[in-house]
């Protein structure tokens, strides 16, 4: 162990992207014109509030939303889905149906409700048919679903996803956290009914994320915030409730957070079409092509080589706890990955039997010398193991590296 220094990679964007220096310079320009929204008349007020404005309508603008679309600001893709399922209309027991690949932000609260799971089958055409066989057998309110795995990075067909749903009756909601960041969608062109995504994934981590889609089911959920804001007309004993968005933003909203998220919107529409993905593709190619070239190493996917994919992989390396890839990275070749189940457990148990694996993600600033660290931090591992001692929690044991005072 030698304590030195060296350039940090950060293969970890799936997990939480750092700010683009536009977004930072976006907020450190509108943070004095901070104020109160909406029931202000002071001029910081008014600046604040037509910003606050102008973010949802640029968010919306990003993915295509409708001009009927609600734009609805929220902490993160977690709490939209805690939203949406409180204004799921209630078909009773099974009125959302989902895959058994879920993040656990799209699966926690329908399972919450009595949720019907379908397991993703050994082909992309079998779990489509399978969607289909199961909304045909009993009709549900809503068909969620991922965007883009969190666990294998793959891409679902939502044209066709959309097409199944609303075939039967159903609305469907995408979940959006690893696709928005590295694809461009559009609602209208697509038909989807509901999207949400989070800022801290969109390269602008202030704490805001987005539920966008049909304005009715929204309207007529029960507020999911109850406070100023959110009404229409108060008296002790009756409250009369605003609609959607006001509806469920009570309190004071995240307004540096949508500016932000706004403004990483703007910064992505702004890069030449198809910039990000030849640039990921060629990245995820080398890296996957990579790892699957080295003894003892298996990469997790469901269906290879039958759709489009994201810039992350995941993997296991034969011999070694996952946590321990993870620290040895960190600590012997200053990479920063994912270690765990990523909150996608059922996956997991899928394809790797419950246990924990290793994220390696990409993002707007990797660069092929931060595959080529991996590959090279990984081949050692496999050919000569670690030089740091590591501790049974996987940390090495001591550990040189000091913490800044932050």
């Amino acid at each position: 162990m030698t304590g030195g220094s060296t350039r940090y990679v950060n293969l970890d964007f799936a997990a939480s992207a750092p700010a683009l220096t536009a977004v930072a310079d976006r907020v450190a320009d509108f943070l004095p014109s901070y104020s109160s929204v909406h029931r202000g008349a002071g001029y910081a007020s008014m600046v604040s509030t037509a910003a606050y404005e102008a973010a949802r309508r640029r968010i919306g603008e990003f993915v295509g939303a409708r001009a009927d679309d609600v734009v609805q600001i929220v902490r993160n893709t977690t709490d939209a889905f805690g939203l949406l399922a409180s204004a799921v209309p209630d078909w009773g027991p099974g009125s959302v149906v989902h895959l058994d690949l879920e993040h656990h932000a799209n699966l926690l609260p329908w399972q919450a409700l009595g949720s019907r799971v379908v397991a993703a089958r050994e082909t992309v055409a079998d779990t489509l048919a399978a969607l289909e066989q199961e909304l045909a057998r009993k009709p549900a309110a809503l068909l969620a679903v991922t965007g883009a795995s969190n666990v294998t990075g793959e891409v679902l067909p939502l044209a066709e996803l959309t097409a199944i749903a609303h075939r039967h009756g159903a609305r469907i909601a995408v979940d959006g956290a690893q696709l928005v960041p590295h694809r461009r969608i559009d609602l209208g062109s697509l038909d989807l009914d509901y999207l949400a995504f989070s800022g801290h994934k969109l390269y602008a981590p202030y704490g805001a994320g987005v539920l966008i889609g049909r304005r009715d089911w929204l309207d007529a959920a029960p507020p999911y915030v109850a406070g100023g804001g959110a009404v229409r007309r108060v008296t002790v004993t009756r409250t009369t409730w605003a609609d959607a968005p006001a509806r469920h933003e009570g309190g004071t909203p995240n307004v540096v957070g949508a500016v932000a998220l706004a403004a990483a919107c703007e910064a992505l529409a702004g890069l030449p079409d198809g910039a990000l993905e030849r640039h990921e593709s060629t990245l995820r190619t080398r890296l996957a092509d990579g790892l699957g070239g080295i003894d003892g190493v298996r990469l997790l996917e469901l269906w290879s080589g039958e759709v489009d994919v994201v810039g992350l992989v995941t993997f296991v390396v034969d011999g070694y706890p996952a946590e321990l890839v993870a620290h040895y990275l960190s600590a012997e070749h200053g990479i920063g990955v994912r270690d765990g189940r990523f909150c996608a457990h059922p996956l997991l148990d899928r394809l790797n039997e419950g246990r924990t694996a290793v994220r390696a993600s990409l993002g707007l600033g990797s660069s092929g010398s931060d595959v080529d660290r991996l590959l090279d931090g990984v081949r050692e591992l496999v050919d000569a193991g670690p030089r740091w001692t590591y501790g049974a929690d996987g940390l090495p044991a001591p550990d040189p590296r000091p913490l800044p005072p932050l």
